[in-house]
């Protein structure tokens, strides 16, 4: 699925499995600018952006939707079948018995601060559940958000969590499903496993 279609300044490119490739480097730059902040302080680097694009290059129902400003990539949103999810994302949800073929998983949605307060973040989660309801076969939505310690040495003292947004578009946070991801923290040395809880939706 493509297309593009006018927003205001913005457009709005829609792509699906091998197509990410397409725009791997402008994707890959935005998502270290926008995670280089709290809460997800990455440090990141091509290497490990090239391994996380290719499980959504290798699926043949990943969905990205890509914002532009003129020909500067200033916001994207990501998800595919939780099956075609690496290993470490589909262990909490096997461990708790659910089919895996009827669960969509929504990874990252990333915009720039000055792209943000136009309604952009609900259009991300509006256009990846229609993508999912499609296809008559997922019943549940996902993604999952990193846990910092409420006195972590880099929380901004204005920081507010999207727990409230998320809770208005219907998704629940569940203490039971929880995975760890290993990442490179910003002005650390050495990669460190992170504590990931996940929010999920019935689609139906």
């Amino acid at each position: 699925m493509s297309g593009i279609q006018p927003h205001s300044s913005l457009t709005f490119l829609r792509l699906s499995d091998s197509a990410f490739l397409a725009v791997f480097d402008d994707l890959a730059a935005l998502r270290m600018t926008v995670f280089y902040d709290f809460p997800y302080l990455y440090e990141g680097s091509v290497d490990y952006e090239k391994r996380y694009l290719e499980t959504y290059a290798r699926s043949k129902r990943s969905f990205l939707l890509a914002v532009y400003d003129g020909n500067k990539l200033v916001g994207a949103t990501t998800a595919l079948p939780l099956r075609d999810e690496t290993p470490e994302v589909q262990a909490p949800f096997t461990v708790a018995g659910y089919d895996l073929d009827t669960i969509f998983y929504f990874g990252e949605s990333v915009l720039l601060p000055a792209y943000r307060g136009r309604g952009i973040g609900d259009q991300f989660f509006d256009e990846r559940e229609a993508y999912a309801r499609q296809f008559d076969q997922y019943k549940l939505a996902c993604f999952c958000s990193v846990q910092r310690p409420e006195d972590h040495p880099l929380r901004p003292v204005n920081y507010h969590p999207l727990d409230a947004f998320w809770t208005r578009r219907g998704y629940k946070r569940d203490g039971s499903l929880q995975s760890k991801f290993v990442w490179l923290d910003r002005n650390e040395a050495v990669e460190t496993a992170k504590p990931m809880i996940y929010w999920t939706r019935k689609l139906d």
